[in-house]
């Protein structure tokens, strides 16, 4: 056990802080960034994480766009994005630090593997002099470290090792570094060496040696005057993990098909960012989860749809490509009327795009990318705890409305993590499903349930309701064919109707802040910590007349959404495209005077200039 006294060192108490881990693809930043905040999180501290990594498998060694970061904000505060400028940047090659210097803050820490700072490298990272030389980085504290070579002296013992194994523990060097300025314990991380290398001592060794060997390097380095304390934050009392948004979405299916009393099943396709969804599923068989990796988009929907005929909790899982793909089938299911949830885990775009980077474009194709008028529910989660409750949510309205959901999430929260709440099953909303064992006399399969005009679910082979489904126009009681041109046009109302009067079943929106006043901030989706904090950050300074509400359910919008936005002088839509959710509201809401903050780079919003352009329209 490595003793957290400090005896040659002070400790300095801080509320928050913000660490970058970069360098390339093999470097393991994504696993070192991943130990950090897990724990940070075991001692306590508010977390939140953002992977930034390329979307080739293995993109050139040492090449700016191929750089691989993860950062981790972690606080004795309220945490609720990963951070815009960086305390700590560590940095394991040239083009790690030329594509991240950006967001150092002036006067704070950058430590570099001077290992890598060679000829080639630096070429590689469009540098004409070493940076650690010609004095670029006079505005910071630089500490350069040989990892490289001190990890190999670390395990210049040890039999067994090739030099490629050897090179690959620098990661864990610098983890212990950063550990020990921030008065981490390593013993989370050396637990995490015996489970995952239990077969191979000889990897457990190595890499438990490399870590203490960077601990105790910082524990002697005199460029380092200080580590620094961040003390568990306040949180509600209760049991909690760090989870990713695409696990939380995984297990929020899990308990909705426990609490409904159905079979899960998901039919997909792999897919970029939504695969781990899949991946997750796939581990609980034991649950009664059938998982099946389907050889495209569209067999991957039509396999859940068969599955939901056959009285299964039906999920698909996509991400913007996948999603077009699978409009003609989702087109279907909702002429059908059976229940079904299409996870669309949004990306930057159009076409293959930025396949790792996050966007909110996908969402006027949720709303309208099928042919004919075929309205469906659409919600979207905003952070990565609450994919848990938006996919359980997701299931409850598709299962008692008997219409397609379409959950949208997106590539920041779903790779993101947080601190998230472990529920009960048992304390969660009821979910009644309509299926029905009996036939009454006079049944019919498309009679309705008069408050939510919700057909019955009738599951094949049960003695008198067999009947037939299809896609062609159907008779609005029996199911049969129908081409009345009336009988259409009736039929289009019922299906628009039905998701109107979803209304009823969601909550209504309720604004931060101020209630009524000259600006309403809003966003929808995975925004919500960057809003949250830049208005809250105003509020606290005193700004009184500025209003924060952050929607979740897109289609239908809350009863409530114009007596709301009518409170406020002015409104700006703040999204991760070119002005989507705007648009929307504008074809529903007339007379606002609305505006719009966009940001299309397949990266977050930051809190600088977010509380920028607040400050100009409250002015």
């Amino acid at each position: 056990m490595i003793p957290l006294e400090k005896e040659l060192r002070d400790i300095e108490s801080l509320e928050h802080v913000v660490v970058r881990f970069v360098g390339d693809s093999g470097d393991g930043m994504q696993l070192t960034g991943t130990q950090f905040s897990d724990t940070s999180a075991m001692f306590g501290n508010d977390v939140a994480t953002f992977p930034n990594y390329p979307s080739e498998i293995r993109a050139p060694q040492g090449s700016l766009y191929g750089v691989s970061g993860f950062q981790v904000h972690i606080g004795s505060i309220e945490v609720s994005t990963p951070g815009d400028n960086v305390d700590l940047l560590v940095a394991m090659n040239p083009a790690g630090l030329k594509t991240n210097l950006y967001a150092v803050k002036p006067g704070h820490t950058i430590i570099v593997d001077t290992d890598s700072f060679n000829k080639k490298n630096l070429e590689k990272a469009e540098y004409d002099s070493n940076p650690l030389e010609d004095g670029s980085l006079e505005n910071y504290q630089v500490i350069e470290v040989a990892m490289t070579s001190l990890t190999k002296e670390a395990l210049k013992d040890i039999e067994g090792l090739d030099n490629k194994t050897i090179t690959r523990s620098k990661n864990m060097f610098a983890l212990g570094m950063v550990y020990w300025m921030y008065h981490r314990s390593p013993e989370h991380t050396i637990a995490f060496f015996n489970k995952k290398f239990k077969n191979k001592p000889i990897l457990i060794e190595a890499n438990t040696r490399v870590l203490n060997a960077g601990y105790y390097y910082s524990e002697t380095l005199e460029l380092i005057p200080n580590s620094y304390a961040i003390a568990p934050a306040k949180m509600a009392k209760g049991t909690y993990r760090v989870i990713m948004g695409n696990t939380a979405t995984a297990w929020g299916f899990l308990a909705a098909a426990e609490k409904s009393g159905l079979d899960l099943f998901l039919g997909s396709y792999p897919i970029t960012p939504a695969s781990d969804i899949l991946h997750e599923l796939a581990k609980h068989k034991h649950f009664g989860v059938k998982t099946f990796q389907a050889e495209d988009e569209i067999a991957g929907i039509t396999s859940a749809i068969g599955a939901s005929f056959a009285g299964n909790l039906a999920i698909t899982t996509t991400s913007g490509p996948g999603l077009a793909l699978k409009g003609e089938a989702l087109g279907l299911a909702m002429m059908v009327e059976l229940p079904l949830v299409i996870v669309d885990v949004q990306r930057g775009g159009p076409s293959t795009g930025l396949p790792t980077k996050t966007e909110q474009s996908d969402l006027m194709q949720a709303m309208y990318g099928r042919n004919g008028e075929s309205p469906v529910i659409v919600i979207a989660a905003s952070t990565p705890a609450n994919c848990f409750h938006y996919a359980y949510e997701a299931a409850r309205l598709t299962l008692e409305h008997m219409t397609p959901v379409i959950l949208l999430t997106d590539g920041y929260i779903a790779n993101g993590s947080a601190p998230w709440k472990i529920r009960s099953v048992d304390d969660m909303p009821e979910i009644r499903n309509r299926i029905v064992r009996e036939a009454e006399e006079g049944w019919q399969p498309y009679l309705r349930d008069e408050a939510t005009l919700a057909r019955q679910w009738a599951i094949p082979g049960t003695p008198g309701m067999e009947h037939r489904v299809g896609g062609l126009e159907k008779d609005g009681t029996t199911g049969n064919v129908s081409y009345v041109p009336e009988n259409h046009e009736h039929m289009t109302h019922i299906r628009a109707e039905k998701i109107c009067r979803v209304q009823q079943n969601i909550p209504d929106i309720v604004p931060e802040f101020a209630q009524e006043g000259d600006l309403l901030v809003v966003g929808w989706g995975g925004t919500y910590g960057a809003l949250h904090t830049a208005a809250k950050q105003l509020h606290d300074e005193g700004i009184e007349n500025l209003g924060f509400v952050h929607f979740n359910y897109i289609n239908p919008l809350p009863r409530n959404t114009r007596e709301v936005l009518g409170r406020y002088k002015k409104i700006l839509v703040c999204e991760l495209n070119s002005g989507q959710f705007a648009g929307i509201l504008r074809m529903n809401f007339e007379g606002l005077e609305l505006h719009q903050y966009n940001k299309i780079q397949g990266l977050p919003f930051g809190n600088d200039e977010l509380i920028q352009k607040f400050k100009q329209l409250l002015a």
